[in-house]
């Protein structure tokens, strides 16, 4: 009997340990912490594994000494495995030369490129800390300093809630379709109230004034940053565009309403939009500082993707995107993936009545009584609310009526539009929404109901019963792509046409070996930033020679409000039920698929809400 003991104990004592070292490996590489942890967590799985072999013969009490030892180091390591935060610099090789520039509020140090033809300035200050007192107040004017203001490193990221490393780890699993560990850790960017802060990349040697693009980032309204390496500003300005990233107010800090705040200033009677006013803000500052830093003040274009396309679209109907005297802070638009201009947007939007809801159940969640009392309340501990707060409202001042009502009396402010969007886009929202109850043709019909009224639900069963037979996971993901952020932009495209400026629009279709067509997929390809990832399997020359058209598209559009040029495949201006240009493995024309469905989401768009 013991001796068959022994053989059991050598069959499952490596099998064991084996699978508890992979587990290891694994966990701490998708928990992305420091690797003294890692390591202390290896060494403590051979101390157990010697621990057993000697105390094998021994009393049960004393084998179990060695695991009641391991579980407790282990627990400690699991506990202190994640990522570190850390200032992240702007321009990351080793030999680092210095530049200066002098702006309208004082002089700042930058940074050059290491291939020594772009200058970088990170953390430029474009109004005041939204701290204190001007926590949800419109932003105020950034006063001058004296001296050299170091801006060589990316300000902290606006504040916003922490994401969990291995949450994200497993996202990224996903797209990746596969396991490429690389224990490396990845400090996080820190994080800070005082947030409002922009970043420029113009060439080293400007001759004349540049066309500017200023590129408002995605997250909700509730995260992100303008220092990420798929939005890195280098290679556009090897185009000849000043290249400009703009971090707003989010979440509670950037879109809480209340009724108090709307009576603090009865001059603007403003609540609800104070990421949307800090992105104006920052535009503002473009046009005090553009013949400074050599752009063409004439010559913006603002750019952005999901909730930063939303932002966007927002700035093309606010009547604050108008500066003195009639003059425009912008003259093109780029949007990717989001917009409000439809009847009923479907995110980032929400009516002032539901803002001043949230707002009033904030307050009673931090057991406050008055503003005064809530702008005490430390940052870290309001950024953690329960309540979401990722949706501008009209506010009156703001804006002063739904945005799609603007397109319709033709006073939108672009004067040509890029606008497109990816084949997968809510595949990353639906896809962990149902991750354990997958959608069948049995549950489909129920979870269409959430969304969408009964004689809706009927349209699309009946447009979609083909798919859903065939593969209703797919098909009810298809749905809300469309939904959520595909027919938004042929809403958009569609009013765009109607007040007579051109539309260049576009359907991304480029799978790889990451994101791919999924949301947010298309931009590290639109800015060139593909060798920036860290991720060498997931592109080939196939992904760079479209990288490389699509910048050129980019910034052509940039420069003259038209996307064409020498060497690039034709892209012909949209028209309504007309092709969209394809950027995939191939580029040119195809029809658009969807087109049978935008006419049954029209339909419900435009109901009254009481219906």
């Amino acid at each position: 009997m013991e001796k068959k003991k022994h053989i059991a104990f050598w069959i499952a004592f490596p099998i064991g340990f084996v699978l508890l070292g992979a587990l290891i490996l694994f966990y701490f590489d998708m928990a992305n912490g420091p690797m003294v942890w890692f390591i202390l967590a290896l060494v403590n799985l051979v101390a157990l594994a010697v621990s057993s072999i000697v105390l094998i013969n021994r009393k049960k009490r004393w084998r179990l000494i060695p695991w009641g030892a391991f579980l407790l180091v282990f627990g400690l390591c699991v506990t202190m495995a994640k990522p570190s935060t850390a200032v992240w610099p702007a321009v990351t090789h080793s030999q680092v030369v210095h530049t200066e520039l002098t702006l309208k509020n004082g002089k700042v140090k930058g940074s050059l490129s290491e291939d020594g033809k772009v200058e970088v300035y990170a953390g430029v200050p474009y109004a005041k800390p939204p701290v204190g007192e001007l926590r949800w107040k419109p932003p105020v004017d950034c006063p001058s300093w004296n001296g050299v203001l170091d801006c060589t490193n990316f300000a902290p990221k606006s504040m916003q809630p922490g994401s969990n490393a291995l949450t994200d780890s497993l996202v990224d699993l996903y797209a990746e379709k596969s396991w490429h560990p690389d224990y490396v850790m990845h400090p996080l960017q820190n994080k800070s109230e005082d947030s409002l802060y922009l970043n420029i990349w113009r060439p080293a040697n400007i001759e004349g004034k540049l066309p500017i693009l200023v590129y408002i980032h995605g997250g909700s309204l509730t995260t992100g940053s303008s220092a990420g390496s798929s939005i890195n500003g280098e290679t556009m300005a090897h185009q000849n565009v000043i290249m400009i990233t703009i971090q707003y107010r989010l979440g509670v800090f950037g879109y809480f309403a209340h009724e108090d705040l709307l009576n603090e200033d009865p001059s603007r009677k403003t609540t609800g939009n104070y990421g949307l006013l800090d992105q104006i803000k920052a535009l503002q500052w473009v046009q005090e500082n553009a013949d400074y830093f050599g752009g063409d003040k004439t010559a913006v274009t603002i750019a952005g993707e999901s909730a930063g396309s939303s932002s966007v679209s927002a700035l093309c109907v606010s009547p604050l995107a108008v500066g003195p005297g009639d003059t425009k802070l912008f003259r093109y638009a780029i949007g990717e993936s989001s917009s409000l201009i439809t009847p009923k947007p479907p995110h980032t939007f929400r009516t002032l009545e539901d803002a001043l809801k949230v707002g009033k159940n904030i307050m009673k969640e931090q057991g406050c009584k008055t503003i005064a009392e809530l702008r005490q309340v430390p940052a870290e501990t309001l950024v953690e609310t329960a309540y979401s707060n990722s949706g501008m409202c009209v506010d009156g001042y703001a804006f002063t009526e739904d945005p799609y009502v603007t397109y319709q009396k033709g006073n939108n402010h672009e004067t040509a539009l890029l606008n497109g969007y990816n084949v997968k886009e809510g595949d990353a929202f639906v896809v962990p929404q149902f991750l354990f109850s997958p959608t069948n043709s049995g549950n489909i019909r129920q979870r269409l109901l959430k969304d969408f009224d009964e004689t809706t639900v009927d349209k699309i069963m009946d447009l979609y019963k083909d798919k859903i037979a065939a593969d209703a996971f797919s098909a009810f993901n298809e749905i809300y792509s469309v939904y959520w952020f595909i027919q938004p932009h042929d809403y958009w495209s569609k009013m765009a046409l109607s007040t007579g400026e051109p539309v260049y629009r576009y359907q991304f279709t480029k799978e790889n070996g990451y994101y791919g067509t999924y949301h947010s997929g298309e931009i590290v390809y639109a800015y060139g930033n593909l060798a920036r990832q860290s991720l060498p399997f997931a592109y080939d020359e196939s992904d760079y020679a479209l990288s490389r058209d699509m910048v050129s598209y980019w910034a052509n559009f940039v420069k003259t409000g038209n996307p064409n040029g020498t060497g690039l495949a034709t892209w012909d201006p949209y028209v309504a039920g007309g092709k969209v240009m394809e950027l995939g493995e191939n580029r040119g024309p195809i029809d658009d698929r969807y087109t049978a469905l935008y006419s049954i989401l029209d339909g419900f768009v435009n109901k009254p809400s009481a219906a």
